[in-house]
């Protein structure tokens, strides 16, 4: 294993209505063992407290993605976008010469919980666009955003592949990273790769030319980062 991430060695911040937790410096947050891996650059495990979020606030050339894992997550943008995401949903935001948006709560009563993640762009100065979908899990790995937005997934500036990865209690599957590295977060679940045990929260990256098996000890979902070969 290269790079091992644990849940409870992440950077934490508690705002009372904001409870974040960081994979990578972030904010405040400042880790120089943990900068990113590859072009991943950020991601950060939110909850927000019902009716709360984050007011509007700009970006540029940044590759910006929200997972929602449960609740649902009210979007708008100075593009004019003013979307709900449900969970399950996948939402791409890529900031290019720059974009104001806001993240917010709707419900009165439950907590929202996504991942936020950035990724450094290939090209920067491009035009800002938006993009939301609801992908269904269809096999053991389904595709959630890939550069050409092939195969019924969001498309990306950048040559990155997010999957999601979904496992039986029993099941196992074997990435192969051949040129590029890899990278995968748990969101639910237990699973051992190498003999090494993780859970909610963990994540592993692998660099070139390696395989890993990771077999679900119960039922697992996570997110399987297909990337370039680069620092981290």
């Amino acid at each position: 294993m290269d790079y091992i991430r644990r849940a409870s060695e992440r950077g934490r911040v508690n705002m009372g209505w904001l409870d974040s937790q960081h994979s990578f410096s972030f904010g405040h947050y400042f880790d120089a063992e943990h900068m990113g891996f590859s072009v991943l650059r950020v991601i950060n495990d939110d909850v927000v407290k019902p009716d709360f979020g984050f007011d509007e606030h700009g970006h540029r050339d940044m590759e910006i993605i929200s997972y929602v894992v449960s609740g649902s997550l009210a979007h708008k943008d100075s593009n004019g976008n003013d979307y709900v995401v449900p969970a399950g949903d996948i939402q791409r935001m890529s900031a290019g010469t720059g974009i104001r948006h806001s993240e917010y709560n709707p419900s009165k009563t439950e907590p929202v919980n996504f991942l936020q993640i950035w990724v450094i762009p290939e090209k920067t100065g491009i035009t800002p666009s938006y993009e939301q979908k609801t992908i269904a899990a269809t096999s053991t790995l389904t595709p959630l955003i890939n550069p050409a937005g092939s195969q019924g997934a969001l498309s990306i500036n950048q040559h990155v592949a997010i999957h999601k990865l979904v496992l039986k209690k029993g099941e196992s599957y074997t990435f192969s990273t051949d040129q590029r590295w890899g990278y995968l977060h748990l969101i639910h679940g237990l699973a051992e790769a190498e003999g090494i045990s993780f859970s909610a929260g963990d994540a592993f990256g692998l660099r070139q030319l390696r395989d890993v098996t990771i077999t679900a000890k119960s039922e697992t979902e996570a997110l399987w980062f297909d990337l370039p070969a680069g620092k981290g």
